[in-house]
């Protein structure tokens, strides 16, 4: 009896340890991450500001290049993003990634990026509270591009494998469904980031297209 309850008692402790180190990752993943993150961006975006005040066009920091800084108003005057390039795990947590083989800020084609919605700083938290005629401004060296959603943040989930947003005029399958103004030489920004607050293989996809652009303030 005494060792069966020894034995009980070893479990429930190995159980109680099991759900704090649950609970404990639960945080970082949910809270500490965003911290981190949260430095990070802002770390990142004053080594481009730096930069580009000496003259360079981007920045090599641990995470990767970054060459431009995302701000959407509708988000908050704070705001701020830094875009790098690539969309690897380590890119990912330190901004905006932006997807190899699209075009770059303010080119003919489509410049897509990509961000989490949920930890490392959730850059695209509130995607969905995107309205068609909101901007999104993205500032480089030289230059501020100035883009306006063509589709609401929440209008159009796809598979994760539908490559077909990406594309330089981007053309949806299905018909009648979402898609960008079809004109050939478009200037297109595409946002995707998770469709859900949690684990999922679908994605949540905005268009923007570019209206003006404007030498950057505080050259």
């Amino acid at each position: 009896m005494a060792r069966r309850r020894r034995t009980l008692l070893a479990a429930g402790v190995v159980l109680l340890l099991a759900g704090a180190a649950v609970l404990a990752w639960i945080g970082w993943e949910y809270v500490g991450s965003n911290w981190v993150s949260a430095r990070r961006h802002a770390a990142v975006v004053d080594d481009l500001h730096r930069g580009w005040s000496e003259g360079e066009t981007s920045v090599h920091v641990d995470a990767g290049t970054a060459d431009a800084i995302v701000r959407i108003p509708r988000f908050g005057s704070d705001y701020a993003v830094p875009v790098l390039e690539g969309t690897s795990d380590t890119a990912l947590a330190s901004g905006f990634g932006h997807v190899e083989g699209t075009a770059g800020p303010g080119e003919v084609g489509n410049y897509a990026l990509a961000a989490h919605r949920v930890t490392h700083g959730e850059p695209l938290r509130d995607l969905p509270d995107l309205e068609v005629g909101d901007e999104v401004l993205v500032d480089t060296a030289r230059t501020t591009y100035t883009y306006r959603l063509v589709t609401g943040g929440d209008a159009l989930t796809v598979p994760f494998t539908a490559g077909w947003v990406l594309d330089p005029l981007p053309t949806n399958p299905e018909d009648g469904g979402v898609e960008p103004p079809q004109r050939p030489g478009q200037r297109l920004l595409t946002l995707t980031t998770c469709s859900e607050l949690f684990h999922t293989d679908d994605r949540l996809v905005a268009f923007a297209e570019l209206v003006s652009s404007s030498p950057r303030r505080g050259r």
